[in-house]
């Protein structure tokens, strides 16, 4: 049986192995493009600061839909990353990099990073809704604050609401973090097509399973501390994350094989 057009076009390089705690060396690495070229990624990271402030402050009195909106955020974060993929990549290529490297990167040349966007804004708004439904038709008492999600939900006495409700998260979340953690830098850096990009991610992550579920263990934590300091923690994880998800590309896919992006 023959490979589809996308797989066979993902199969033309390869994906790599690496130690199980590479991911540390990926943030270290992270760092290190941040200090290095500090403006694109703090203008990225307080944007998202102040969505997310506004965002608590449109529910407040509506965890149920906060708690799913956080969630997605974490599916539609790398797609809003873009900018800085392209500031770590020009710190590889030539040492230097500067805002408008960022703001080029979000230029409309083609429409292979729209349709990756557009598919993970899918995802996250299919989370939020489900996540809402979940909350407002099964929890006990109405949930409209933190402390309410906190007593109501996860310290239910009777019924496992939270953990259906974890499970569903994750159900979602694996597939989406496993197609996107490096199709979207490889799709700036390289000419390739979704699907392929897509193929290339989980070969990425079926190669190094607890190696990956390491990164996304780091993902989820460092931005829950992000969240937790009243979002101006978010300045910094989320550049942090995001030229450290660069270095996770460049390690885990050989891409000798593709045409290289301009």
């Amino acid at each position: 049986m023959r490979d589809s057009p996308a797989l066979a076009e993902s199969r033309r390089f390869g994906t790599r192995r690496v130690p199980v705690l590479r991911p540390l060396g990926w943030l270290a690495a992270g760092w290190s493009d941040f200090v290095r070229c500090p403006l694109p990624g703090l203008l990225h990271g307080l944007a998202l600061a102040l969505f997310g402030a506004a965002l608590f402050w449109a529910a407040r009195d509506h965890f149920w839909l906060l708690s799913g909106a956080f969630s997605g955020f974490l599916l539609v974060a790398p797609v809003l990353a873009t900018g800085l993929y392209a500031v770590s990549r020009e710190l590889q290529r030539h040492g230097r990099a500067r805002l408008g490297t960022a703001l080029a990167a979000w230029r409309p040349r083609d429409g292979r990073l729209i349709v990756f966007g557009l598919l993970l804004a899918f995802a996250g708004t299919g989370w939020v809704m489900t996540s809402a439904a979940l909350i407002t038709g099964f929890a006990p008492a109405p949930v409209r604050n933190p402390i309410e999600f906190l007593r109501v939900v996860v310290l239910a006495e009777r019924g496992h609401l939270f953990e259906i409700w974890l499970a569903l998260g994750g159900v979602l979340a694996a597939p989406v973090f496993a197609s996107s953690v490096v199709a979207i830098p490889l799709l700036l850096d390289r000419e390739i097509g979704v699907l392929a990009a897509v193929f290339t991610s989980w070969r990425a992550v079926m190669d190094n399973p607890v190696a990956m579920a390491l990164w996304a263990a780091l993902i989820i934590g460092l931005t829950l501390l992000g969240m937790a300091s009243v979002m101006l923690g978010l300045a910094v994880v989320v550049p942090w994350l995001a030229h450290a998800s660069w270095h996770a590309y460049r390690d885990l896919v050989d891409t000798s094989g593709l045409a290289q992006r301009p």
